[in-house]
Parts: structure tokens; C-alpha cells; sequence
């Protein structure tokens, strides 16, 4: 221990540490560190930072300063730390002051965290006082985002200010030895929040019982709605295709796989093939859903994921969900080591959070409830990842993750993005960050709408910032551009500014590196898009140079007639005949996308891309996913979005072992930077007829479009000198295109960038669109062109 020594050999120095320094033990954590190293002073929060005073000896002092940031405690993050020397003052011991309120820039509110080792340790033992007790926490895990009202982060400020500390609470709150030390939601059975479960009106209380009754009903095979940290989930038996199937008819969701909550580790492993870099994501502290290759026989029911070589796989991380899976003492009730657990809405509804809302939604949903009475203030779902090459693929970025900025690398001023109509998310700048809120969902309904605002408000208010510029998509059929107009352009609002959606996806991707401002040829696939010259974007290679905010198409696609808008999106056997037609092959009943059609369907869709009416052009890149994978036989009408393409990507892996015997690679004709896909199609027919395995063409198509890319983004590169390369836009999501991509890219000597903390898809949106139009000069209300029938996906 350093002892101080005479008054001559003092210092005092201050700290101001900002990133996420509260609602993760920093206070606790400080307090200890000063009184080992003998200091004297403080520290407290306000609402931009953690403040620290301390002062002793001059190497006590230097050895504090070095320790705080090496020693910082796990859950934080430090963005920066401001030292400054001051005189030395007359003062005995280091204590923890009161919060202040303070004004201007907010500090950074941490993300919900899974319950930690300690916390389950005293669970699990008879002894300790919070035995069982459902809401255990303490400064290293629980809830955090989803109980914030209000910066600086303290118990008034929460949804728990309902819940006065007992006295022993208060004892261990007060101690800095203690690990609830400053603990804002720390709470026990005497003082805390309740557990109770209900079922044909009828209540049972008390933790135990409540827990036991819910595992009585899942092993009888209902459908149980259980109150998590963020919202409600629909939990139901995993090896019953008669309860899935019920689920699936409540939620009205036919086809799109379920996600599954495991016992533990060892439970999952008898799931899916799990590496170590998956393994690493399942238990870490953000606790998502993990994409995990599924094994042969795994004991779940087939109506999980239909079809799907992949699981969605998560780990418990409340109390609640431990407790699910463990007997309770005293009863015959048998625990379940799976479960199905999904968001407790309907399909393309917002998730259900508040009570009063669960009360009139739940009924229809669920047959019996498990809740409890703490308040959720913000809702935030499960995120959903993959791990490619031993690194993050964020698919959905929600719990665990929101609210944690993307650091921009330079100031910009307070920008609202608004997002896209699909996978929706909200994104607030300032100054250096970027702030991406939870998932929101589709919009397209009054819940959604209500949902989006509640995080625009929740945003804003937390920050206390009112936004300067707002950035929506230049698409003027989005509800979400709606809100931006009906919010920007009056006199002391904020302008307005439009931002091309494949811009955007190119831009997120440099926000996400700390790339702003560097030149990138951008590869943006996706499904739907407006472009500049009012088509259907969405095969596009942009070119950025130094001006972020400014981009030029140098490839894309070659288009195509879209007959019928969104019919087309969800039947692909018809986007299927816009390819064929296009391609100049006769559309022949041996082709199994026109066998798909039924006689009035053909007609109709024929005479649109005779005619030219209600078709628009069209370049989307998952168009023509949808396509192949219907010429393939492999889907011809969906049932949730992209389920054609995955379902492609999926017959493709199961080929790639296969050697193709004597047949010519597919090839696109890329000419000034159109690709050209009328000889793949054509070859894909070709292939078909000679009885090709439909794994093996949907395989080499896959790597056609590999070498298309590499191809004409090499070309790019020697004419302009870029070598870096961004891969972005859903398409991207599809892990054996992105790596055949990637690996061509990267044999031309190029810098290939991939997104690791947004999402490829529109989830990602709002961040590039809030970059885009930060960096602009001026907004305006530019006149855009009248929207055509677009798909949403």
C-alpha cells in the first residue's frame, strides 16, 4: 500500500472520465483503488461523465491515474479520461458525493447484461439471503437500458425508484467493500420486485410457486408469456410440433424459424456444432441469439426451424430464465432443458412491453403468464448474430448491445436519422457518436409508428438534444420520410435531408471502421431501394471519395422489368419470369417456376412484361436470389422475408463439396460496369435440362456473382486507385457469398471491410443516413420523383 508522505511530496489531480462509466460498478470500483493507494478525495457522476479528485503521494497519484483505465471495471468502457493538476487541499478519507444533473452532453448509458457468475452462485445457495430470488443483480449484471428514465444514472432515475431499499439492501448499497456497492437495482425477496404466474384468471404467488406452475404448463404443452428484462416472450416446449404449431397460428408467423433458449452450454451443444468463437459470443455478457449449425437429430421438433440447417440458439441471462430450467425445492414440477422462446407479438406488430398493453395482446397469444411488477421503460429485443471467420455478423442489434455508440472519429452536429420500413432502427448523433436505438421492427402500422416514436423521444430526451438536421430515405413512399417532413422545415425545426438508401448501407459500413472521409468502392446488394433515377436499386457498386456525403454509381446490376410490385417480392416463381423473359428463353412448362404459376397467374404476368404496365426497372441483387432459387425449384412463394434467398444459400453449402463434372462455370458479361446476368440464367436453364443437382447450380451461381464483383470492382480500383472495398445491404448476410466475395477481393491485393457492430441489413440503415447528412452542406426538400410500386424486402 502507498502510505502519502509530507505535504510538499502531495499532489492532487483531477479526472473527468467519459464512454460508459456508470450503471457498471466505476464508483465502487474507483472508491477501492483510491483507498488502497492511501488517496484522499471523491468521486460522483454527473450527467456528461464520472468526476474524480484524489490526492496523496506523487506515486500513488501516477499509479491511480494508470490504474484507471488498466483496471477499469469489466462492463465499462472508457472513451476518454481528462487529467488535470490542482492544488492540494486540507481533507481526510475518499468518499462517493451525491450525483448531479449538469446540462449539455450526456455520458453513455450501458447495455442490459447477463446475470454474472456471483449473482448465480447466490441463486444457487440455500444460505445466501437472495436464494431464488428472481431479480438477483448487482454492479456487474442485470438491467441497465431497459430501467433508465434519466441521466446521471442513479435508483431515482430508474424504474426502480418504485422500490424502497430494506435495510440490509441499503447496508450493502452503502458499502464500498460490498459488490452492490451503488448497485442501482439491487433489491432482494424482502424489498424488490414480485414474481407471480396467471392462468384462466386465476394467480399463484410467490416466486416458487409462480415458477413451478409455469413448468407445469410448458411440460403440458401451453404456450407460456414470460416478462423479461425488455419485453415479453412467448416461451413454449421444444419437442412438441403440436405446440409450435400452435404458436405459429397465434403469432401468424407460417414458416420463419423460432429461436431456442437452452439449459447451458452443455444443452446446446447437443443442439449445434458450436467452435470456440461461437462459444465465446453464447456467453458473453450481451447473451444474443447465436446462428449455430445444427446437428444431425438434434431433439427439437422440425416446426422450429423448417428446413433450416441453422438454430437460433441463446443462453439464460435474467434470474428468471436460470429458475426456469432448475427444480424447485418441494415440487414434482420437472424442469425443461429447451425451450422455444420468441418475442410475444404477432407478426410485423412491435414487441409487447408495458403491462397494460400485455394485458389486452397476451390473451390472444399466450395461455398462461409469468410476471413480475418492475417497469420497463425502454423496450429492447433479443439481438440475433452470427460468427463468420471468428467474428461478429450482427443480424439484429438490440439487448446487450444497445445502446453502445459507434465512435465517429470526428464531431458532427446533432443528426436524427430516421431509418428505413424494414428492420427499422432510429440513430442519434452527437458530437463523436452515434447512438443506433434497439430494434424496432417493420413499419407499415399504428404500433410500429407509436413504437418508433417512443424511441425517437427516448433518444432525444436521454441525450437532451435537439437535433439540428434529420435524415430520412429518399424513397417518398417510406412512413418513416412522412414523420421526418412532418417534423423538419418549419421555422427552429430541424432541415431536412434525404439520403439514398445504398449510400447510406456504404456509409454505415465506413461509420462502423472509422472510415469517414476515406475513399471505398461500395458494394451494396439488397433487396429494395430507391434510387436516384426513381428505379428499383439494390446490385449497386458506388464509388466515395474523400466528401463522404457524395457518392457515384460505377456499377450495378443489369435491370430488369418488376411485374407487380410487392406480388412479385413474395412469389418469386413471377420475379422468375421477368429473368427468363429477359434472358430470351422461352418460358416452357418444363421450367418448374412456370409450372409454379397457375394459368391466370402466367397470363397475367406475361401480359405485364409485354405491356410495361404495373412493372418498374428493377436492379435488385435479392430479386434475383428470389429468382434462381424458383427457377432451381427451390422456392417459389415465401412466407417470410428473404426465405427464398436463405433457402438458396443453404442448398448451395450442401453442394460445395461437389465437384461439377464437365460443365462450364456461369459467367456474367460485365461491360462498363453493368452485370450482366442474361448468360447465368441462361446457363442455369441449360443446366437444369441436362439434369444438374440444383445444390450444385445454386452453388456455382453463387460464385458467378463472386467472380462478377471481383471482376468489376477490380476494374474500379485501377481506374480510380481505391484498394478498399466495402461489402454491405442484407445480401451480405449470406455468409458463403461474402466470403467467396472477400476472398477474390482480397487476392487482388484489396482491403475488404464487412460489418462487426451494425448490421448489413436495413438495421444498419439509420446510422449511414445520420453520417450522410451530418456531413452535408445545407438540407433542403429536393424535389424527388413520384415512388414506383416497390417491394418492401
Amino acid at each position: 500500500m502507498f502510505r502519502a508522505t509530507d505535504r510538499d511530496a502531495r499532489r492532487r489531480l483531477r479526472c473527468t472520465v467519459t464512454g460508459v462509466v456508470q450503471g457498471v460498478g466505476f464508483r465502487p470500483f474507483v472508491h477501492r483503488l483510491a483507498t488502497e493507494l492511501a488517496l484522499t478525495g471523491f468521486v460522483g457522476n454527473d450527467a456528461l461523465a464520472v468526476f474524480v479528485e484524489v490526492q496523496g503521494s506523487g506515486d500513488a497519484v501516477a499509479a491511480f491515474e494508470r490504474r484507471l483505465t488498466a483496471e477499469a471495471p469489466p462492463l465499462s468502457a472508457i472513451a476518454a479520461v481528462v487529467a488535470t493538476d490542482l492544488p492540494t487541499a486540507d481533507e481526510t478519507g475518499f468518499a462517493i458525493v451525491a450525483s448531479t444533473g449538469g446540462s449539455g452532453a450526456r455520458t453513455l448509458v450501458p447495455p442490459d447484461v447477463a446475470t454474472c457468475g456471483n449473482c448465480l452462485a447466490e441463486l444457487a445457495d440455500p444460505a445466501d439471503r437472495r436464494y431464488r430470488h428472481p431479480f438477483i443483480t448487482c454492479t456487474d449484471c442485470g438491467p441497465r437500458f431497459t430501467i433508465i428514465r434519466d441521466l446521471p444514472y442513479d435508483r431515482p432515475a430508474t424504474t426502480m425508484t418504485d422500490f424502497p431499499m430494506c435495510a440490509a439492501c441499503a447496508g450493502e448499497y452503502e458499502d464500498p467493500a460490498d459488490r452492490r456497492f451503488h448497485a442501482q437495482p439491487v433489491a432482494c425477496p424482502d424489498c424488490g420486485p414480485v414474481l407471480w404466474f396467471t392462468e384462466g384468471g386465476a394467480r399463484v404467488d410467490g416466486a416458487d410457486a409462480a415458477i413451478a406452475a409455469a413448468q407445469r404448463a410448458l411440460l403440458d404443452g401451453r404456450i407460456v408469456a414470460v416478462k423479461g428484462i425488455g419485453g415479453y416472450h412467448l416461451a413454449c416446449r421444444a419437442d412438441s410440433d403440436a405446440a409450435i404449431a400452435r404458436l405459429r397460428e397465434r403469432k401468424a408467423r407460417d414458416q420463419k424459424p423460432f429461436a431456442l433458449l437452452a439449459r447451458d452450454l452443455a444443452v446446446a451443444r447437443g443442439l449445434a456444432r458450436i467452435d470456440a468463437a461461437e462459444e465465446h459470443v453464447l456467453t458473453c455478457p450481451a447473451r444474443p441469439i447465436v446462428l449455430l449449425r445444427r446437428r444431425f437429430g438434434a431433439p427439437v421438433a422440425e416446426a422450429v426451424a423448417p428446413g433450416n440447417p441453422l438454430l437460433g440458439v441463446l443462453l439464460p441471462y435474467t434470474p428468471v430464465h436460470h429458475l426456469l430450467f432448475a427444480p424447485v425445492p418441494g415440487s414434482t414440477a420437472v424442469p425443461p432443458e429447451l425451450l422455444v422462446m420468441t418475442s410475444a407479438n404477432l407478426s410485423d406488430e412491435p414487441l409487447c412491453f408495458d403491462d397494460l398493453d400485455a394485458a389486452a395482446r397476451l390473451p390472444r397469444l399466450a395461455d398462461a403468464v409469468l410476471t413480475h411488477d418492475r417497469p420497463i421503460h425502454v423496450p429492447c429485443d433479443d439481438s440475433v448474430v452470427r460468427v463468420v471467420d471468428g467474428a461478429e455478423l450482427p443480424i439484429r442489434r438490440s439487448r446487450g448491445y444497445a445502446p453502445l455508440p459507434v465512435a465517429l472519429g470526428r464531431e458532427l452536429p446533432p443528426t436524427l436519422a430516421v431509418g428505413g420500413e424494414l428492420k427499422n432502427t432510429c440513430c442519434l448523433v452527437d458530437g463523436r457518436n452515434a447512438f443506433c436505438s434497439a430494434h424496432i421492427g417493420d413499419m407499415g402500422n399504428a404500433e410500429t409508428t407509436r413504437a418508433f416514436e417512443r424511441a425517437v423521444d427516448q433518444l432525444t430526451t436521454l441525450h437532451r438534444l435537439r437535433p439540428e438536421v434529420l435524415a430520412a430515405d429518399a424513397h417518398p413512399a417510406y412512413l418513416t420520410r412522412a414523420w421526418a417532413e412532418r417534423h423538419a422545415g418549419e421555422p427552429g425545426e430541424p432541415a431536412l435531408r434525404f439520403v439514398q438508401h445504398h449510400h447510406a448501407h456504404v456509409v454505415s459500413l465506413l461509420a462502423e471502421h472509422g472510415r469517414i472521409g476515406e475513399p471505398v468502392i461500395g458494394v451494396a446488394f439488397d433487396g429494395t431501394g430507391f434510387g436516384a433515377d426513381a428505379a428499383v436499386w439494390g446490385g449497386e457498386i458506388l464509388v466515395l471519395g474523400n466528401d463522404t456525403a457524395r457518392y457515384r454509381r460505377a456499377g450495378h446490376l443489369l435491370p430488369v422489368s418488376l411485374p407487380g410490385g410487392d406480388a412479385a417480392v413474395r412469389n418469386p416463381c413471377r420475379m422468375a419470369l421477368a429473368y427468363l423473359d429477359a434472358a430470351g428463353v422461352p418460358l416452357a412448362e418444363d421450367l418448374p417456376p412456370v409450372a409454379a404459376c397457375g394459368r391466370a397467374e402466367f397470363a397475367g404476368v406475361r401480359s405485364l412484361l409485354a405491356s410495361g404496365v404495373g412493372t418498374v426497372s428493377c436492379t435488385s441483387m435479392g430479386r434475383l436470389f428470389d429468382a434462381v432459387a424458383a427457377l432451381l425449384g427451390v422456392r417459389q412463394r415465401i412466407g417470410y422475408e428473404a426465405q427464398a434467398a436463405i433457402e438458396l444459400e443453404i442448398r448451395a453449402q450442401q453442394a460445395q463439396s461437389i465437384e461439377p463434372d464437365g460443365v462450364e462455370p456461369l459467367r456474367f458479361a460485365v461491360r462498363d460496369g453493368v452485370l450482366d446476368h442474361r448468360p447465368v440464367i441462361r446457363g442455369l436453364v441449360a443446366g437444369l435440362r441436362a439434369g444438374e443437382d440444383p445444390g450444385v447450380a445454386a452453388y456455382r451461381f453463387h460464385l458467378a456473382i463472386a467472380d462478377a464483383v471481383a471482376d468489376c470492382v477490380g476494374r474500379i480500383a485501377r481506374d480510380t486507385g481505391i484498394r478498399s472495398v466495402g461489402l454491405t445491404g442484407g445480401v451480405f448476410q449470406n455468409v458463403l457469398l461474402a466470403g467467396a466475395c472477400r476472398d477474390r477481393l482480397e487476392q487482388r491485393g484489396l482491403t475488404v471491410l464487412t460489418h462487426h457492430l451494425v448490421p448489413p441489413n436495413d438495421g444498419g440503415l439509420a446510422l449511414g443516413q445520420a453520417v450522410v447528412a451530418a456531413l452535408a452542406e445545407g438540407g433542403s426538400r429536393a424535389d424527388t420523383p413520384t415512388a414506383p410500386p416497390l417491394g418492401r424486402s
